[in-house]
């Protein structure tokens, strides 16, 4: 990902054309009254679709919002309204993708409008999954292709799918990443070029995820450190030959994480000395938090936070680093008495002068709960295309867009 080059908006003139913006606004929604509980999604791709507007194209939204038979699987009436809240313009709502109907409002349009398409996803073609030239095959890509002169994707979010909306326009329109695109595209991007000392932080409850990225940036030699807790933390003490207490090592087999263990056993073998586990941890005794050195173990109590000289010693590491990037809490910070672990580190974070970087999700929330979120250099809006990016992983949509740099 070294040198990342890719279409932006900066290169392109879209005075009178009509341009199609794929976004990723898939909201929280309420689900007996339908109201938009986190706009936060749509806020982000606002600056793409204004920034076109006020350029004088004509502006037609793509989106989805939930999965077929999901019970957030509806209409983005709602989200129309957001959005045009959110830009300052009135965003027009056709209740259709592909057929007349839609066709009828595209061809009505005049520059500076925006229009919003239904739900993306109604469309049984936006379930496909194959490559660009396959997908621009599609009546999907077809219909709205030939009423259309150049096509913008602006959902990061969604970056690592390979479905017909997102990837299929790019084989037969001209193509250009998003603002949002751009600067999740840049931002990530110096996780994976970093300078260094490069500090990873890996917690949270995914630890397939987090012992896959451990295994990027060592064998690609991105990072120097990597700081765990949370359950991916549990996972590697474990692995290292602690009894963690029948709880939690009860806990990680329920989750299936059983091959986990061993996979973290494995790189424990291989990097050992890069991978650093908490030297003392929070348990919950009864709802309060209780001390436990890591000589204490096992334990009988669940464990739900890292300890203070766990905290000292993350962020002295991280005060010494140039760059570093966080994925997922290092305890149960939405329970009280189990926050101040993952607030501390990022607070440390926040008072770095290193690049930090947020890795989306429930990092954020923590981010956001400890109020230091304005003082971190990038957070991604991105949860599963922000892990796919930093485990290495292809990337279909950023694969289509590098590719039109090439050619």
């Amino acid at each position: 990902m070294k040198g990342l080059e890719f279409p932006t908006l900066d290169k392109v003139e879209v005075q009178g054309k009509t341009v199609l913006v794929r976004v990723d606004i898939n909201s929280p929604i309420d689900l007996q009254t339908g109201k938009i509980l986190d706009d936060t999604r749509i806020r982000h791709c606002s600056p793409t679709i204004k920034e076109l507007a006020d350029k004088g194209a004509k502006v037609v939204v793509l989106a989805h919002q939930g999965r077929p038979g999901d019970e957030d699987f509806t209409t983005l009436k709602k989200h129309a309204k957001k959005l045009s809240s959110s830009i300052g313009l009135k965003v027009k709502y056709v209740q259709d993708i592909f057929g007349p109907t839609a066709q009828r409002a595209i061809k009505k349009m005049k520059p500076g409008q925006v229009l919003l398409l239904e739900n993306v996803r109604f469309c049984a073609e936006e379930t496909l999954k194959g490559p660009a030239e396959k997908m621009a095959k599609t009546h999907l890509v077809q219909r709205l292709a030939e009423l259309a002169d150049v096509y913008v994707n602006d959902a990061f979010g969604a970056a690592h799918r390979s479905q017909t909306s997102l990837i299929g326009f790019g084989a037969v329109l001209p193509t250009f990443a998003g603002k949002l695109m751009e600067k999740e595209l840049k931002g990530l991007g110096r996780a994976l070029a970093p300078e260094r000392p490069c500090i990873y932080i890996l917690g949270g409850a995914k630890v397939n995820d987090s012992l896959t990225i451990i295994e990027n940036v060592f064998n690609k030699n991105i990072a120097d450190l990597v700081l765990t807790g949370g359950l991916v933390g549990h996972a590697l003490l474990a692995a290292g030959g602690k009894d963690i207490g029948k709880p939690n090592m009860q806990f990680l087999i329920n989750k299936g994480f059983e091959k986990e263990i061993e996979r973290a056993k494995r790189l424990l073998s291989q990097h050992g000395g890069k991978i650093k586990t908490p030297v003392d941890l929070i348990v919950d005794s009864e709802g309060k938090p209780k001390k436990l050195q890591i000589e204490q173990l096992p334990t009988e109590f669940p464990i739900s936070d890292i300890g203070s000289k766990t905290v000292k010693k993350y962020s002295k590491i991280i005060s010494d680093a140039k760059t570093v990037v966080a994925n997922g809490p290092l305890g149960i910070f939405e329970k009280r008495g189990f926050k101040r672990g993952t607030f501390k580190v990022l607070e440390a974070m926040a008072n770095s002068q290193a690049f930090t970087i947020l890795g989306g999700g429930h990092i954020v929330a923590a981010a956001q709960a400890a109020k230091v979120v304005d003082r971190i250099k990038h957070v991604s809006t991105g949860g599963g295309a922000c892990i796919s990016f930093l485990s290495g992983e292809t990337m279909p949509v950023v694969e289509l867009l590098t590719k039109k740099v090439q050619a």
